[in-house]
């Protein structure tokens, strides 16, 4: 055999008994594409003077969480939630099935439930839905902090703002620095430095907030600034 015959013979060959670099073997299996996993926001309100709007306030932020991912958020409460009938959305309902707290009653967007472990919570919550967690004051909230996204201290107007801010300096060495919200802020007095977002007081609001739906108007917006600062996190 000639030397040209030869050597196209042998390339032939190595055609069969060589698998080229770049082709994938035959059986190889697909490659699957990673789907991360969702993250949703968990927020702690802490109330720094008796009846200051700390559950309005939490149920009113929740909502607003709720509606900004078209769907249900979870409320949690130290003790059995109280809710105001006017009815719930089918997701809230199919929430307050799935989750594994005590005490669920949908209402409006919200799952109501009882839980005072943010752990807890958080492992319950962190892949399904936006949560927010009522926190009692004190060692409660310090030992809550570092599970929580965000904390939130509620003050009344009639506060001394020196007070709110040794407390959030307490609590952002051991997680974030907190948010302040004033409740029923008026427009004047120190609060319009000292607080991070001022709260209009508005009973039709208040009882839109109560029964788990989003607040309309200046409430409303005033919401939609504490969700701004509780979603950058």
């Amino acid at each position: 055999m000639s030397a040209p015959g030869l050597a196209g013979l042998l390339r032939r060959a190595g055609e069969w008994l060589v698998e080229p670099a770049d082709r994938a073997p035959l059986n190889a299996p697909p490659e699957l594409a990673v789907v991360p996993t969702p993250r949703f926001p968990l927020v702690g309100v802490v109330g720094l003077a008796r009846r200051c709007g700390t559950t309005t306030l939490a149920r009113a932020l929740a909502a607003e969480l709720a509606l900004r991912r078209d769907g249900a958020a979870v409320v949690a409460s130290p003790s059995r939630p109280a809710i105001v009938p006017l009815g719930s959305t089918r997701q809230a309902g199919q929430l307050a099935d799935s989750l594994a707290l005590d005490e669920r009653r949908a209402a409006g967007r919200l799952c109501l439930a009882a839980c005072a472990d943010a752990a807890r919570l958080a492992s319950a919550t962190r892949g399904v839905a936006p949560a927010v967690m009522e926190v009692e004051p004190g060692t409660a909230a310090l030992d809550a902090a570092p599970a929580l996204d965000r904390v939130v201290l509620v003050a009344s107007p009639d506060l001394e703002p020196a007070l709110a801010a040794a407390v959030a300096q307490t609590i952002a060495a051991v997680a974030e620095p907190p948010v302040v919200a004033v409740n029923r802020a008026p427009d004047h007095g120190p609060w319009l430095v000292h607080g991070d977002v001022l709260v209009p007081d508005s009973r039709v609001g208040a009882r839109l907030a109560l029964a788990g739906r989003e607040p309309r108007g200046w409430l409303g917006r005033a919401i939609g600034q504490l969700a701004d600062l509780c979603d950058a996190v």
